[in-house]
């Protein structure tokens, strides 16, 4: 017995045998806002020892924040001004938080970092103010993985020529590392379920949106 996991691709991977229902959350994030996330950590090519941002406390970014921390991070700063999502982002592995935003919050990174940035930005918001607080917080020569839709952003070619900054991003792919981040759940290595804070049914699927864009849920799950 086993489950089928979909990925935003439409693919289905099956799991070696039927897991307990306290780790189907866990599989389910996978599929979705942890795949995300590892992309995320990919693009700005995290690395052991380095020091890490992640902007944005949404399911994506807080499943960033495992990601980074999976690959070795030294230091993970979680951008957010909301305690829950704070206290959820040290639980899996930050270990500093900047509530700040725009100008204060890239100056309160760069006071963190001895006034150079970060090696690492994870761009996961999509917003032109989050875009641009990623590009200015990394370092000269670091990098910026963003996975956020892009709403009215615009860069600078020419500033972002001069900062040395690497950009990669877009669809995360996440077919590609569903086999391994199946097995870090399995195996209770990481657990990006606790992303999901409501439980709803099926039939109240609209309550389920409109609590997590009113910011009063993270993720919601919805069962049959």
């Amino acid at each position: 017995d086993y489950v089928r996991i979909p990925n935003a691709q439409g693919t289905l991977v099956a799991t070696d045998e039927h897991p307990s229902d306290e780790l189907l959350p866990g599989l389910l994030a996978v599929s979705d806002v942890m795949g995300t996330g590892w992309y995320a950590a990919l693009a700005a090519e995290v690395k052991p020892g380095c020091t890490a941002v992640v902007v944005g406390d949404g399911a994506v970014g807080l499943c960033g924040v495992i990601a980074a921390k999976e690959l070795g991070a030294e230091r993970i700063i979680a951008m957010s001004r909301h305690e829950p999502r704070q206290n959820l982002a040290r639980e899996f592995g930050a270990t500093d938080i900047v509530a700040e935003r725009g100008d204060e919050g890239i100056a309160r990174v760069k006071d963190l970092t001895g006034g150079i940035g970060a090696d690492s930005v994870l761009e996961c918001v999509g917003t032109a103010e989050a875009m641009q607080q990623a590009l200015q917080s990394a370092r000269p020569g670091g990098n910026v993985g963003f996975v956020g839709v892009p709403h009215e952003v615009a860069i600078d070619g020419q500033e972002l020529f001069f900062s040395h900054v690497g950009l990669r991003g877009g669809p995360a792919p996440v077919r590609r590392y569903l086999p391994d981040l199946i097995d870090r759940v399995l195996t209770g290595r990481i657990n990006p379920g606790k992303v999901f804070d409501l439980t709803l049914p099926l039939d109240r699927v609209a309550e389920g949106y409109q609590a997590m864009d009113e910011r009063r849920a993270i993720k919601a799950l919805l069962t049959p």
